[in-house]
Parts: structure tokens; sequence; C-alpha cells
């Protein structure tokens, strides 16, 4: 039996009512008239008949487009005009498994419209659309979530209000390379918001979305579980002289039409979409979303394994290889990936790109095999990984000239030299293939996959030889899930860590067949600092990577604050000195003691962590020059919490109030900058708070707490 409540309760008839509870997550949905549509939401568990003859669901004639669906085939709308054919559910290990199928009367298509969740307050919706006919049937709209959210009836609460203020909207503002994670808090207007990601802007936005009902204090929150373009979409109609506002909503799948032409008899199955409710804060929605993404989404182990490794920033040769790898071990790294160069002559580390599918390492760089570093690395008690970029292909592969039909090609016909198309199943076998071979040959322990394209050449276009084209995305990324879905069965002790240009490709669509998450290439303070902030709202933590030295962050701030910005994540470590100098010993002490630290204290509930987020939109951390993020256990015996001083930083003493502790308890409190330690009780922590002294801007102090019992 499930730990958590969960219930389909089905209620048949003219107007079905479908109501899914899930923790004290209600959402309901109607079948009527031909169409199905979304009827309300209740975030205290109450179903929304719980007055029988008086039952609170809004009116689909309400909205414009009322379905909870929306889908286009050979330009028509299938979302009315259906027909009932039946509704099961099921129990599951961790919770229930609703599939409602409908018959469209307009086009030749069966639906299935799939609803699973897990007794957190957040589930998952996908659909299966089947070609019935005996033509070819083209999808150029595709919706997985839409209709109606709310109907707000003002007068019940309080006339006055400003129609601009009733909604606010979060989500990651900034689509950037090396500025992944920058949340932002904004009014929803009088209009239609989108939020786009990939197909609209570029690819580093997580597709992710928080919308606040600043009236009542209901909270929704939304996750598209997909690598390709999509989108979030928020109307809010609220007439000036109407004292009631109308609130929709769609998360949809994007790209060039058609998305996808079902062949005859072909059975399509959707991304996924995620979306809960709470009524209550910002870290209640995060912390619910994570609750569902581990029950439910990234159920593969975490893999908290203290990572390190080396790159193109250095010569790669076997010496410094052997030089960084003691020196990883001697900051208590249990893990060192040799990251991208390893198939380049030696002075060419840095056109690693050129050489992608080339993936057997230099015999100038490696005159004695990769057994000579593997074997070293395991015996200094490391596991050993290796950094592939398996979906592009480079100039100097052999393969780049002899199979130019393996390249994707743009919208207006041209070869895409260098990006594989995997919707041509030759392409899709290579490449899992040769994965395979370098797992095996080269006896890796972990896996970095990167993937470095324009998100431009996501959307290619392929000819379906049925007198149409269709883009390449849906099949494409379907196909690399498969691969890596394929892949990690068959080495399951092998850990998968995704990474696409830093933070290219986190959604949780890639991240179901991954342990964990590169999350950024950027590691200078202060929008490291941020990046960590926002992504670890999407992401539990344990899956969320970040990395100590390396990359440019030795230009400034200090030592501490590069360390900690780890500490509350998964861990990685980089170089200190270069192979030709010997390392600091007091930054060596540092990194030992606070590696030990994280091993013994932080990463045991780091898996089970929940998250507080003390200053979460980062253009207010900025202006104030202070940011702090905490993480707890479930049972609030232990706790950490960071906090960071950003540039032109008025002050220097701060004081902040813990969340994740109880009121019940007492607690030894630890400064780590100071090493002083000290006793408080858990209430006056969290009401009076804990003053902190950060000296300098790019400073920061780590604090740790304690229950004692």
């Amino acid at each position: 039996m499930p730990e958590h409540f969960t219930d389909v309760y089905y209620q048949p008839g003219s107007e079905a009512v479908f109501c899914y509870r899930s923790g004290l997550m209600v959402y309901e949905e109607t079948f009527g008239e031909g169409m199905l549509c979304p009827a309300g939401w209740n975030a205290a568990g109450y179903p929304l008949n719980v007055l029988t003859n008086c039952a609170s669901r809004f009116s689909r004639r309400d909205f414009q487009e009322p379905s909870a669906f929306h889908i286009e085939i050979d330009g028509r709308s299938v979302d009315y005009d259906l027909r009932f054919v039946g509704f099961t559910s099921e129990r599951t290990e961790t919770g229930a498994h609703a599939v409602l199928t409908l018959e469209s009367e307009i086009a030749p298509v069966r639906l299935k419209i799939h609803t699973v969740f897990d007794g957190s307050q957040m589930f998952t919706r996908y659909l299966e659309i089947e070609n019935l006919s005996d033509r070819p049937a083209a999808v150029s709209r595709l919706a997985l979530l839409g209709g109606g959210i709310e109907i707000m009836n003002r007068d019940r609460i309080v006339e006055e209000l400003d129609r601009e203020a009733l909604y606010s909207v979060g989500y990651f503002d900034n689509d950037e390379w090396g500025r992944e994670g920058q949340f932002v808090r904004k009014p929803v207007p009088h209009n239609t918001l989108t939020v786009d990601s990939r197909f609209g802007r570029d690819r580093y936005r997580h597709p992710l979305l928080f919308l606040l009902n600043n009236v009542t204090g209901s909270l929704w929150f939304s996750q598209i579980g997909w690598s390709g373009g999509c989108r979030f979409s928020v109307d809010l109609k609220a007439p000036a002289k109407r004292i009631g506002s109308f609130l929709s909503f769609s998360a949809e799948i994007t790209g060039f039409a058609p998305l996808i032409v079902l062949r005859p008899g072909e059975t399509f199955v959707t991304p996924e979409a995620h979306m809960g409710v709470v009524h209550g804060g910002l870290d209640d929605a995060v912390n619910e979303m994570h609750a569902h993404l581990r029950r439910s989404v990234l159920t593969l182990p975490a893999q908290c394994a203290v990572g390190s490794g080396m790159g193109a920033e250095h010569d790669m040769s076997v010496a410094t290889t052997k030089s960084f790898m003691r020196q990883m071990a001697e900051m208590g790294a249990e893990l060192f990936i040799v990251d991208a160069g390893w198939q380049n002559p030696p002075g060419e580390e840095t056109d690693w790109g050129g050489h992608n599918g080339h993936n057997v390492p230099d015999a100038d760089r490696y005159p004695n095999g990769f057994s000579e570093i593997t074997d070293y690395c395991h015996s200094l008690g490391m596991k050993f990984g290796l950094w592939v970029e398996i979906e592009r292909m480079g100039r100097h592969a052999k393969l780049f000239e002899t199979h130019k039909n393996w390249f994707a090609r743009s919208i207006y016909g041209d070869l895409v030299e260098g990006y594989l198309d995997f919707t041509n199943p030759e392409v899709a076998a290579w490449a899992e293939s040769e994965l395979a071979r370098i797992i095996t040959e080269y006896h890796v322990d972990l896996l970095r996959v990167d993937y470095n394209v324009s998100p431009r050449d996501y959307f290619s276009m392929r000819d379906t030889g049925a007198g149409m084209k269709e883009c390449i995305g849906l099949r494409h990324f379907n196909a690399v899930y498969k691969m890596y879905e394929n892949l990690k069965k068959r080495f399951p002790d092998v850990i998968f860590e995704n990474c696409a240009g830093g933070g290219g490709r986190t959604d949780v669509g890639m991240l179901r067949q991954f342990n964990h998450t590169w999350v950024s290439d950027w590691q200078r303070l202060p929008y490291s600092v941020l990046i960590t902030n926002g992504m670890t709202m999407a992401l539990p933590p344990e899956r969320v990577d970040r990395l100590f030295a390396g990359m440019g962050c030795h230009e400034f701030g200090s030592l501490e604050a590069h360390m900690r910005n780890t500490m509350l994540t998964h861990m990685s470590l980089n170089v200190i000195a270069p192979a030709s100098a010997v390392p600091n010993a007091e930054q060596m002490a540092f990194v030992r003691r606070s590696v030990a630290l994280y091993k013994d204290f932080i990463r045991p509930f780091l898996p089970t962590a929940k998250v507080y987020h003390h200053t979460p939109e980062a253009d207010e951390a900025l202006k104030n020059g202070f940011c702090a993020l905490e993480i707890a256990s479930p049972g609030k015996d232990r706790a950490a919490l960071a906090a960071f001083t950003f540039p032109n930083v008025k002050k220097d003493r701060f004081t902040v109030y813990p969340r994740g502790l109880s009121a019940e308890k007492t607690y030894l409190v630890t400064l780590d900058n100071s090493g002083e330690r000290f006793e408080r009780d858990g209430c006056s922590l969290m009401n009076d708070g804990l003053a902190l002294r950060i000296p300098a801007a790019m400073g920061s102090e780590l604090v740790l707490f304690e229950g004692k019992f």
C-alpha cells in the first residue's frame, strides 16, 4: 500500500467527473458535451462536491479554450466532439494511475489521457495519440495540459482588489548560457503571458513555472519533462468593471508544424507534464515538487560520490593527469573524470568538438593506452569517469565525410553538419553501440554525457515519405531517451551524469535515466551562487552538480565561498594548483576538512533533504548583496545553511531565520568560519534569528545545526 494518500474519485454520468486526490491536492476534470475540461482545484484536500448539492466546479463555457489538452491534427482541433470509450484506474507501488480513453468524431484518432500520482501534491500527465486511419495524420499543436485553472469571485473575499495584483508568476528569467536558474517573480498581467524554452528562446531556461494567487494563497507549480521546445502560457481575464476573474493555463510542446506525422496505425506517447498545487509559500511548493520527482521521476540512485576531474584547460598528458588524480584523492574525491579533449592529439585539447565521434584515446597522448590512467585512478581508491558527446559528430571523425546522411537538415533544407539525427535508426543504433563500447572497453565507472548544440538544430525537418515533412524534435529526443534507458538497464552500476554545455538540458524528461546533472558551466561569483539557489528550486539538491575551483572561479571571491557553493548539493572538485606546483598546504587543509564535513554531516541526509530559499529572487539578492540557502533533514535533526555576500554589499551583519528546525529541539550550532559552537533552542533560532557577520563582499558563512537528544 502507498505510504501517502492517493485516490481516484470517479463519478460517471452525462457530465462525468474525474477527481484526482494526492496528498492535499485535489484536481477535477469533467467530461460532457464532447469535451474533457478542468473543473477546478483545491489545495486543502476537499473534493469540489464536498457540499453534495452545491459543487464548486466552474463551467467550461467561461473559457475560450476550456479543454484539458489542446491537439490539432491535419489542421483540425480535436479538443471537442469526443466520444467516451472508457476509464480505468489502478493502484501502484507509489500511488495510482488512471487512464481515460476518448475517440474523436472529427479526426480518426483515439486518445488516452494518463494521470499518475504518488501522494505528493503534484501529478504527472501524458497522452497517447493513436492514428486509427490508413493515412498519415499530422499533429500541428500539442498542449499536454490546458484549460481553466480558477474562476475567482472576488466579492466572496474582498471587493476592492487591484486586478493587476491578483496573481504572480515565478520562473527563470534568463535563458542564456551561464545564467541558469535566475529566478524572478512578476505580476500576471490582464493579458496572456508566455514563458518559452528552447524553441522561442535559448536552451538554458529550465521549463518550470510557479503561479500564485495573491488573494487566497493557492500556489500552482509545473514542469515540462521535455528536452525540445516547450512553452507555458498563463491567461488572466479580469475585466475592470467586474469582480470576477478567469485564469487559464497551458503547458505546450513547441516547434515547427507539423510537430509529428503519425503513420497509419501508429500510437505516439507524448512527453510528460507535471503539475501540482499547495496552499503556502514558494518552498512549500518546491519541496512538494521534489517529493514528486524523487518518488516518480528521478528514481535512479542519486550517487552522491564526491566528483573531481580535469579537461581541456590543461595539457591532459598522462603525467598531468596522474598529478591531478593525486591532488584530488588528497582532497577527498571519490571519483575522477577525464573531461573533453581525451580523443585529441597533444596541443589540440580545446578543439574537442572537432574530434567528436572519434571516441578513441589519442595514441600520442596515451602511448600505453587508456588503462594506464584508469588503473592508476582505481589504485588511488577513486572511481573513473569519462566524458563523451555522442550526439554530435566532429569534422575530424572518419564518419563525418562518409555518413552525411546521418546529419539533420534545417527548415531551409541545408545540411546541419555535426548534429546527428536520431530519427535515423542507423544513427541511434551506432550511438548506443558506441557508448556501450566506451563503457566496456575503457572500464568506465561514470559516463559524463555532454551536448553542445544550437537550439535551432532541435527543429530540423525530415521527410516522412508520405508527401510531407515533420519537425524532428519529438522523434529525435524520444530516440535519445530510449538509448539512455537501454544503456542504463545494461549498465546499472555505471553512474550516468548529464551535461549539456552546462545547464542546457536539465529537464526531468532527460534526467529520468541519469543519476545527477551538471546545471551550469558558470562557476564565478556571484552568479554561481544564484545558479545554485535557483536550480535547487527545479531539482532536488542531490541531483544538482556544483563545482569547487576550476572554470575561472579562482579569479575573485573567497576560498570559503567557492567551496560552500557546492556543499548543499552534489559536490565536485577541481584543482587548486597546476601540476608543476606544490598545492598550498593551507588551502588543502581547508578543502580536506570541508569535504570531510560534507561526507559526514551533510551527505547522509542530502537525498531526502528539504530546501529553503531565504532569498529566492536573483535581482533582489544582487541588489541587497546577500543570499542564503538552507537544507534540512525531514526529521529536523540536522540542517545546514550557507550564506553569501555579493558585490557592493553595504553591511557586514545579517540575520537569518532557519526554517528547517523544530521548535521542540535544542541544537548544537556550529559557525564554520570561526569554529565556534553553542547551543540554542529551535524556537528562538526560528523566531529571533541568528546573527552572522560576513566582513566583505564575495564572502560566506556556513552554519550547521545538530539536534540534541
